[in-house]
Order: structure tokens, then C-alpha cells, then sequence
């Protein structure tokens, strides 16, 4: 029994990173019975609430609310964890000012190991806020009724990353993905980008504070051109890159109470709005050349009209619509649709919802459905999701273990690209051996996503049913011969559950 249901282990793993489940025919839209291979896309993953929503709806109509998502609440017991954080309960302010203030009280430590002890606390207090951060953005993820801003702002926080190691961003990455990232995740590119560039998670991370006139740094004007708007062959030239970074001189952070002393003849230049600030004192106001246009030197209004000037650039439609299609449809998507988005986007003036709407909506789309491998973000979240439904865990640390196991870690890309998202970066052997562990661990039931962590842990009893309707009436459908055996094959289950959720299938969306 055991040699048997190894080889079956091994032989789901070798399928998994090769297989092309969910195969659908060339198609004009997505057909009915494309269903849960367009919610598994569009959503973090299909599960049996999703699809009963999206079947008594239409997929057009649950596709439309998806795009222009209301308001809408989290579970109740959801919502409760996500209430009681300190990240909830204290504004990001006052968050700050607390842990600079036990920053500086270390300083007055003259004993080494009383010193050394409260190093070790500081730096516990912020690993603790920033998983706070990333227990909220999973939980959102696992359960908003509005799957695809969830989705966008995970591909936004990747497009715009930054690296919670660097500096207090452990403090900061919370606030960036709640204020700056998911209001604008569906709506203008324009406004996204200008939220970004005003969020001291961005300045701070790219060293934006350390650029002021005669001192000039480079870094965030060449990744703003590089990396988030025009892309590497978007026609710009080291030029660009300078006056880029002349333009933003001044634009920093103040994460204090005292202002600095501005000359008089600049006073009225003077701009802070929370923790950001545009210091007139240290921005070049000498006129710039960017882009073949001139920008006459008039303070932080340069800045607004660069961003106008990237957003607008055909380069900027062309590369975030690649971006998209790479995420949502194929590792290389089709040229034709890419130029389609592009279109989209210059004329709807980068909105992200209407070049999303002709992405979702083409022929290549529902062409792609169950091709596309499951980074491990997505296979953790849709694999929790298709277990539990709407069934709220009390522990996401073990969805942040598997995370960091697998090195994507949420705010942990270390380099400002974001991480891979094409299965090259995802398909080795040693990562399909830890999805079968961790599908394994679901299956099971012993995951430890219903056990509270702390002194005094409570559990509770959640056996997985993944044996539903959705299984029987849409998912069975969609299993290729090897998965169906492998599963006939299973003793218990809990076999039958960890064949399934490392099954090929599962692992693409």
C-alpha cells in the first residue's frame, strides 16, 4: 500500500509542471462549461461559493462586479482577526513615532546585554507588525467577495515592490498595500502610480530621500521608468534617467513632528501629506529635458506632469498590457491581444478595469483557461480556498511558512522587479515536492490553519470535504486520466485529498 501510493505521489508530481488541464477550445467568450476555469483565473481560486455566485449571476455579470467591485464586507470572523491587529487599531503614525522612540531609547542602553535584549525586541516588534500586514492581505485574499481587486492588488504590490527588510518598511509595507496599492488596484494607472510615488514605503525603499539637488540619486527615476512604466526597451535614454531623478528631487519623507525651515521665498512650495514631503529646499529648479519635452522647473508640479508624461507613453500601454497578459494568460501571450490592451488602455486613459474587461473577454483568454501555472501564492490561497470555502481560518502563519518555503514570501522580493511570473520560476523538482507536502498537510487536515498560536492555543476541528458538489458537478470533469486513477487509487480520505490538491490540474488556473 505504501510503494503504491508513493509511485502515485511521484507520478502527479511529474505531471505537474507539463500537464495542461483544463483544456478549452478556441471560443469567442468563455462557455458555461469553462466556468470554474475562468473563476479559478479571475478569482485566487475557484470554490463551491464562488462558483454557486457566479452561476446564479451569469459569468458576465459576476465578471462585471469583479471589475467594478462595491464594498464588501469580510466574514464576521475574518473581519474579527483583521480588527484586532495593532496595524488596525493604531494609525500608522503613531505606530511610527512608538517604535522610533523604543529605537532611541536602545541608544541610551549602556549595558551590552540589556542592549542586546532589547535590540532583539525591536527588531521582534517589527516582524510582528509585518506579519500582521501579510495575515490581512491572505485573509483578504481568501475570502473578499471581490476576488479580482484582491488579485490586482497582489500584482500591483509585485509590479511596485518593495522589500520589507530594507530600513522600517516592515512598519510601512502594511499601509503601502492598504492605502497606496488596493484603492487605485482597478481604476486609473495614473492615479496608481501617483499613490505610489507618494508613499514612503516607495521613497524610502528606492532612496528617493537621498536625492536633492547637487546630491543627485538615480536609483527611483530609473526603476520608475525601467521597471513600472515605459519597460527596459521603452525608448528612454540615460538622459532621461538623470533629468528623471533632477525632477524628483525634494520628494522624501518626514517621519517626525518638526518641519524643516524653508526659505521664505520657497515656503508656499512646501507640501506634506502624512508621512510624505517635498522639501523645496532640496529640488532642483532648473528646467529639465524629458522625453524630448522640456519641463520648466517649478517644484512638485514637475513631478505630477512626468507622471502624466510615462502614463501616456504608448511604451507604458504596450508594457503593462504585456504585463497583464503574462499574469492572466500565457508565459508569452499573443501579440494580437497584447496590442488590443495596449489600445485599451491609451483610450480609456490607463483604465486598469477596461483593459482587464478586453483581456478577459477575448478569444485568447478563454483559449488559455487551466494553462497557466500557479505561482505559490496562488496555489497556497486556491488551495485553501477549495478546501474551506468560506470556512474562516484561525491561523494564516501556516500559509506564511509554506510562502517563505517555496521563496515567495509576501514583501520579500529582494530586488525591485517582483517576482517571476512565468512557470520557469516556479516548476522545479524541489518546488513540486513542496506542494505535495503542503497539499499533503491540507489534505490531512493537519495543517494548523484552525489552531490559534500563543500560550493558550484553541483548535478546531476541520476536516477537509473537498468531496463536494463543486468536485462532482464541474471539477471532475476536468481531471485527466492519470489524476481520476491516482484518485481511484487513494485508501483513505485523506490520500484521496492530497492526490487531488497536488494533482497537475490543480496546479495551473
Amino acid at each position: 500500500m505504501r510503494i503504491r501510493y508513493l509511485a502515485a505521489c511521484a507520478a502527479l508530481l511529474l505531471l505537474g509542471g507539463c500537464a495542461t488541464p483544463f483544456q478549452a477550445p478556441a471560443t469567442s467568450a468563455v462557455q458555461p462549461r469553462q466556468l470554474a476555469g475562468a473563476l479559478n483565473r479571475v478569482s485566487w481560486g475557484v470554490n463551491q461559493s464562488t462558483w454557486q455566485q457566479a452561476e446564479k449571476l451569469g459569468y458576465d455579470s459576476w465578471l462585471d462586479r469583479q471589475l467594478h467591485p462595491s464594498p464588501a464586507p469580510l466574514p464576521p470572523a475574518a473581519q474579527a482577526q483583521i480588527d484586532a491587529m495593532t496595524i488596525t487599531r493604531k494609525p500608522l503614525r503613531q505606530l511610527i513615532e512608538e517604535l522610533d522612540q523604543q529605537r532611541k531609547d536602545i541608544e541610551k542602553i549602556t549595558v551590552d546585554d540589556d542592549k542586546k535584549s532589547a535590540q532583539q525586541a525591536y527588531q521582534q516588534e517589527l516582524n510582528r507588525v509585518a506579519k500582521e500586514a501579510a495575515a490581512r492581505s491572505l485573509l483578504r485574499d481568501l475570502y473578499s467577495p471581490n476576488q479580482l481587486q484582491e488579485q490586482m492588488t497582489w500584482f500591483w504590490m509585485n509590479h511596485f515592490s518593495v522589500h520589507q527588510g530594507k530600513s522600517n518598511l516592515r512598519v510601512l509595507v502594511g499601509d503601502y498595500e492598504d492605502k497606496a496599492v488596493r484603492p487605485h488596484a482597478l481604476g486609473k494607472f495614473r492615479d496608481l502610480l501617483a499613490a505610489t510615488l507618494r508613499h514612503p514605503a516607495m521613497i524610502r525603499y528606492l532612496d528617493n530621500e537621498q536625492n536633492a539637488a547637487n546630491r543627485i540619486n538615480e536609483n527611483y527615476a530609473r526603476e520608475l521608468m525601467e521597471l513600472h512604466t515605459l519597460g527596459v526597451d521603452g525608448g528612454y535614454s540615460q538622459r532621461d534617467v538623470q533629468e528623471l531623478a533632477r525632477i524628483l528631487t525634494g520628494v522624501g519623507v518626514n517621519l517626525g513632528n518638526a518641519e524643516p525651515k524653508v526659505k521664505k521665498e520657497l515656503q508656499a512650495q512646501y507640501l506634506r501629506q502624512g508621512l510624505f514631503e517635498f522639501n523645496p529646499n532640496r529640488h532642483d529648479y532648473g528646467n529639465k529635458e524629458f522625453l524630448g519635452q522640456t519641463v520648466k522647473g517649478r517644484g512638485l508640479a514637475e513631478v505630477d506632469e512626468a507622471i502624466e508624461r510615462l502614463t501616456r507613453h504608448p511604451a507604458t500601454a504596450r508594457f503593462i498590457s504585456r504585463k497583464l497578459a503574462v499574469y492572466f494568460v500565457a508565459d508569452e501571450p499573443p501579440p494580437a491581444l497584447v496590442g488590443r490592451m495596449a489600445a485599451t488602455f491609451a483610450a480609456s486613459d490607463g483604465d486598469i478595469a477596461a483593459v482587464l474587461r478586453t483581456m478577459f473577454t477575448s478569444d485568447e483568454f478563454a483559449q488559455s483557461l487551466g494553462r497557466k501555472f500557479k505561482d505559490p501564492v496562488h496555489y497556497v490561497v486556491s488551495a485553501v480556498r477549495l478546501t474551506y470555502d468560506d470556512k474562516v481560518i484561525l491561523n494564516t502563519g501556516p500559509m506564511l511558512s509554506w510562502l517563505n518555503r517555496m521563496a515567495e514570501p509576501l514583501y520579500g522580493r529582494q530586488t525591485p522587479d517582483g517576482y517571476p511570473l512565468t512557470e520557469s520560476g516556479w516548476a522545479s523538482p524541489g518546488q513540486m515536492t513542496t506542494r505535495f507536502e503542503i497539499a499533503k498537510a491540507i489534505g490531512s487536515g493537519n495543517a494548523g490553519l484552525f489552531k490559534t498560536d500563543g500560550p493558550q492555543p484553541t483548535e478546531r476541528p476541520a476536516f477537509p470535504q473537498l468531496a463536494n458538489a463543486l468536485y462532482y458537478q464541474t471539477l471532475q470533469q476536468t481531471l485527466g486520466q492519470p489524476t481520476r486513477q491516482a484518485l481511484e487509487q487513494a485508501t483513505s480520505p485523506q490520500e484521496w485529498n492530497t492526490f487531488l490538491l497536488s494533482s497537475p490540474e490543480l496546479m495551473h488556473r
